[in-house]
């Protein structure tokens, strides 16, 4: 008997229920698919079929015919039914710690807590666990699908340059705007010297403005405030957006005229304009704790090392000599430029303290222990950078689609199903 026959006889052995009040055998449910090593009931069916005719009939939709909507959700279950074996195969989990951070996140993308979205579930008389059982296979079909097509997925860099040089990419990476609004109105039959003093009230209003004054205390008198709100230079007034892209971080404009009367707008921030970051070039020597050499050994060997190279020996040499950083060893040590984040916390605190030039005592990580000399420091603008990270995300998030297409259709081809009539 073969595996899938043993599992096929446990599934129906597990679907029948002998009682005392009667000795015939009770089915309790059917077989309505057989995938790979498991089966599809007709309750799961039945269930998911329930659920989404409640979804559409909640949303005012006209739900589609009972068969084509059967035959739907069957090809749907069938593909996570594959899907979820292949988690299991490799042993993919989601913990509890995982599974409550997800549930809160739903909980608070409904503006809830999580004992209110509790009660709301059973309130409109759902299964709070079976909704965590839900949200725990979304994430495993998420992970798993993620992990198969993700790899599928190439962008090269010339792909990236054609999109930015596209009017969709510069309309989508462009540098995006917060602006402050002030409006002094002009009533369209209002006479010269009327408009003379709007101007010039428009005129303190950004004097006071430039001297420190919060736009919203200006509110008074007739005189309307407002934040724009984040927004990209092509969603800007036009008014606005010939005058903002020049402006810099705080800086407020001379007043500007329109049909309604004299503007003042204050840059509060701007991003992906002049985007810089912090960066540090810098070296270390790693030594890893192992079996011949212990941690205390370990330490004391970065400790010698250290002062080695405080009495003058090359850092760069001894780096080449010691170093268990495969990646920098036979670059003397030499990390490049590297940015905030990019490195283990550890690591990371300790360069940021240390003076360029000097060499840190020892550090611990996760990795070993690290001795790092710091070389230089630069406020870096990562502009060009950003906009390119935007553009490939952009690239990825289309393309993923079409081959996560492709994919299922791959492994529902290479799986064994047999579906039941």
């Amino acid at each position: 008997m073969n595996k899938r026959q043993t599992t096929l006889l446990a599934a129906l052995f597990a679907l029948c229920l002998s009682t005392v009040a009667r000795a015939e055998t009770q089915w309790l449910d059917r077989i309505v698919a057989i995938v790979d090593d498991n089966v599809i009931l007709a309750s799961e069916v039945n269930d998911r079929v329930a659920t989404i005719e409640q979804n559409i009939a909640r949303a005012g939709q006209q739900s589609p015919p009972q068969e084509q909507l059967r035959k739907e959700v069957l090809d749907m279950l069938i593909l996570e039914n594959i899907q979820l074996q292949m988690a299991d195969r490799v042993g993919l989990r989601i913990d509890d710690e995982q599974l409550n951070q997800a549930v809160g996140r739903v909980a608070a993308q409904n503006k809830m807590t999580l004992p209110q979205f509790r009660q709301a579930l059973i309130d409109s008389g759902a299964s709070y666990n079976e909704v965590r059982e839900q949200i725990r296979r979304e994430m495993l079909l998420q992970r798993v699908q993620m992990g198969n097509v993700n790899q599928r997925i190439q962008i090269s860099d010339q792909e990236v340059n054609n999109y930015l040089d596209s009017e969709e990419g510069r309309a989508r990476t462009s540098p995006e705007y917060r602006l402050a609004h002030l409006l002094v109105p002009v009533d369209s039959d209002a006479s010269d010297s009327q408009r003379d003093a709007a101007l010039q009230r428009a005129k303190q209003l950004a004097n006071r403005l430039r001297s420190g004054s919060d736009y919203q205390s200006l509110a008074q008198g007739g005189i309307k405030a407002n934040d724009l709100g984040w927004r990209k230079e092509t969603d800007l007034p036009s008014l606005f957006a010939n005058v903002a892209p020049g402006m810099s971080d705080g800086q407020v404009s001379e007043p500007l005229k329109s049909a309604s009367g004299y503007h003042v707008i204050q840059l509060l921030e701007s991003r992906g304009l002049n985007e810089t970051i912090a960066q540090t070039r810098a070296r270390h020597i790693l030594l890893k704790p192992s079996a011949i050499r212990d941690d205390a050994e370990t330490r004391a060997l970065a400790v010698k090392l250290r002062q080695q190279i405080i009495d003058g020996e090359s850092f760069r040499d001894l780096a080449k000599e010691y170093s268990e950083d495969i990646g920098s060893a036979q670059e003397g040590g030499d990390l490049g430029w590297t940015s905030p984040g990019q490195l283990v916390p550890e690591f990371q605190e300790a360069m940021d303290n240390a003076k360029i030039g000097e060499v840190t005592r020892p550090v611990q990580s996760q990795y070993g222990w690290h001795i790092i000399q710091v070389e230089d420091r630069r406020q870096q603008n990562v502009s060009g950078e950003l906009r390119k990270r935007m553009a490939r995300n952009v690239l990825h998030e289309r393309k993923y689609q079409d081959e996560l297409d492709i994919w299922l259709r791959k492994i529902r081809s290479e799986a064994y199903v047999d579906i039941k009539n």
